[in-house]
């Protein structure tokens, strides 16, 4: 377990987001059709009934991104933790014309079928899909990684997945090439859908939510970062030196203790 170290928390401003709705009927009446979802755990030896942590890897990545070492570390902190992939990633399966409404689905239903009111945890792509599920399922808490918040004023750097551009150079070139070499490509459509994204509706029950990341992240701006954060109230919380990948690159281990340590305080 890591000692203390500054970390910044926050509580959502639906000030300057729009309202939640409660009415969806196009959700209602068109849900996205089922599909297989790949959804794998590690537990922590003993049950302290705390909150399950659920990972959502963004685009191109499977659950295997967090099977590396964050999901382990967490269980070993005492959280249940869960990794899933989003349709048309990893291991599970697809469906035609796949977009961000699918993912943001997929994610709600895995978390409402865990066993405790969940933390949901979004990498990159799925900082948005999480923001977006956060606004439909009541989480205990919210943690942004890296987030790709898409629109006009959440710009990313739009570079192919090349290692320097994921990872920093403390992460050995072989380590990096192969996981580089799993990498998958979104769907266009869900990648278009990006382009336009509007922002998040606030999310329901007033939970906390922290965005994390890196100064030096190649693919997502600091400005986009600290633009993010401000939307639920605070600041990012920032590891200088480390690439997009948090959660595979050489220090992973100190973005998820610093995770973890927000959750045991908040």
């Amino acid at each position: 377990m890591t000692g203390s170290r500054p970390m910044t928390g926050s509580r959502p401003m639906t000030g300057s987001r729009p309202m939640t709705r409660v009415v969806r009927s196009r959700e209602w009446a068109l849900p996205p059709p089922p599909v297989r979802r790949e959804v794998v755990r590690a537990l922590p030896d003993v049950d302290e009934k705390r909150s399950p942590v659920l990972f959502v890897p963004g685009f191109g990545h499977g659950a295997w991104a967090f099977t590396e070492h964050w999901l382990e570390r967490t269980a070993e902190r005492g959280f249940p933790a869960y990794a899933m992939s989003l349709r048309g990633h990893g291991s599970s399966g697809s469906a035609p014309k796949t977009g961000l409404r699918a993912y943001v689905h997929d994610v709600v239903q895995v978390a409402a079928g865990l066993p405790r009111q969940a933390v949901l945890v979004g990498h990159g792509e799925a900082g948005l899909v999480v923001a977006r599920a956060l606004a439909r399922y009541p989480a205990r808490a919210g943690v942004l990684v890296a987030p790709v918040m898409g629109g006009p004023r959440n710009p990313v750097r739009r570079l192919r997945p090349r290692r320097a551009r994921l990872f920093s150079r403390q992460l050995p070139a072989q380590v990096a090439r192969g996981y580089v070499e799993r990498l998958g490509r979104a769907p266009a459509r869900a990648r278009w859908q990006l382009l336009f994204a509007g922002t998040p509706e606030a999310p329901v029950g007033d939970p906390p939510v922290l965005v994390v990341g890196s100064p030096d992240d190649q693919l997502v701006p600091q400005a986009a970062l600290t633009r993010t954060a401000s939307r639920y109230g605070g600041a990012p919380l920032l590891f200088p030196g480390m690439g997009h990948d948090l959660m595979l690159d050489a220090r992973w281990a100190e973005p998820i203790d610093a995770i973890l340590d927000w959750l045991e305080k908040s």
